[in-house]
């Protein structure tokens, strides 16, 4: 072969070896963009979980509870902690941070650090739902934490002490009504969705009702307990034991209808009383920063704990229902309760009766 003949050769054959090297190239690319936009679109072929982004916790996790201890919030935080391990490879930490009526705790929680290592349980009750609507509070819970998953909702009971002379709710209004009297009510905490029922009670029957808030459940059942309100409102899983020992007598629900969890308790409105909310909303929740992997890692582990017998079995015993929702499914949950709880206090009047009495002067004795 003469030189000219090997120069041409060697030329196409450049030539072939860089076409082949574009063709890989597009190959290669084209199946890159593929996974990529089959991991944008459906989520569910095996290519696209290998593409798609995951998250895996690599330490311990705090749970905070913004309520007191021995409240229905924190009972589902123990329940929950009871079967974690089974779910989840590291340690949990359940720690309680009251105040503000929900505020400190989940405050803490919005200004952590969005890696998934610090969460919120207990969220959707009344420093979500009903207290930012009805005074300031120092954070915005939809625009400071992420809602992860939706646990259960725990109903507003109204009950007495075995010793009160109130049979049912009537016996409670008439007796107001006929001798002029202001009840007192022990409730969680200031603004929250039981202290909006005890005030919703006093609007809607007519009699006048002040509010005594503490810093939890807890707190307030034993205040209730000792007899030093004339009456309360808790969530079932606060006051369960007290009701069946007969240290207290459960008068209403505040519900649209009966609560499975005490269903031989009647409504607020099968007594008269035109009064039903959404209950307090327990679900999870993280800083308004946390990724979409993390979400999706805890809401399917928080489906796997509601799925969990053993945790089923202990939710029944305190009377807690549960009720998982999905974060997106939850998300809108959360902005119709607080809609609806927005109409309701502009119904009852309720906001206009608590800044009344935060304007009130404080007296010292």
């Amino acid at each position: 072969m003469n030189s000219r003949k090997r120069k041409t050769f060697s030329v196409m054959m450049i030539a072939v070896l860089v076409i082949m090297s574009l063709v890989l190239a597009a190959c290669g690319s084209t199946a890159t963009t593929t996974v990529a936009t089959t991991a944008g679109t459906t989520g569910t072929t095996v290519a696209t979980t290998t593409a798609a982004k995951t998250w895996e916790p690599k330490e311990g996790i705090t749970m905070i509870v913004p309520y007191g201890a021995g409240g229905s919030t924190d009972l589902l935080a123990r329940s929950v902690e009871k079967v974690w391990s089974k779910h989840c490879d590291q340690p949990l930490t359940v720690a309680v941070k009251p105040g503000g009526g929900g505020v400190t705790g989940n405050l803490f929680v919005a200004n952590a650090k969005p890696d998934g290592y610090t969460i919120a349980i207990g969220f959707g009750s009344g420093s979500e739902l009903v207290m930012p609507y009805v005074q300031p509070v120092q954070y915005k819970p939809f625009e400071q934490l992420r809602p992860i998953a939706r646990v259960s909702i725990h109903s507003v009971a109204v009950a007495v002490p075995e010793n009160s002379p109130y049979k049912t709710m009537k016996d409670l209004v008439d007796d107001a009504k006929n001798n002029n009297k202001t009840l007192t009510a022990a409730n969680s905490t200031a603004a929250g969705s039981v202290d909006f029922v005890m005030r919703g009670i006093g609007k809607r029957a007519g009699i006048n009702v002040t509010p005594i808030p503490h810093s939890g459940g807890g707190p307030a059942t034993t205040t209730l307990l000792a007899g030093h309100t004339d009456f309360g409102g808790g969530h079932p899983a606060e006051i369960a034991a007290h009701l069946k020992s007969g240290k207290l007598r459960a008068l209403g629900i505040a519900l649209p209808e009966r609560d499975p969890a005490l269903p031989d308790v009647p409504t607020l409105k099968e007594q008269g009383i035109d009064l039903a909310t959404w209950g307090s909303v327990k679900g999870v929740a993280g800083p308004i920063g946390l990724p979409d992997e993390i979400v999706a890692y805890y809401e399917k582990l928080f489906k796997e704990i509601c799925e969990d017998e053993e945790f089923k079995k202990t939710m029944q015993d305190m009377l807690q229902p549960v009720l998982y929702q999905d974060a997106k499914t939850f998300d809108k949950f959360l902005h119709d309760a607080f809609e609806d709880y927005k109409k309701l206090s502009d119904e009852l009047g309720i906001k206009e009766a608590i800044q009344a009495e935060q304007a009130k002067p404080t007296t010292t004795k």
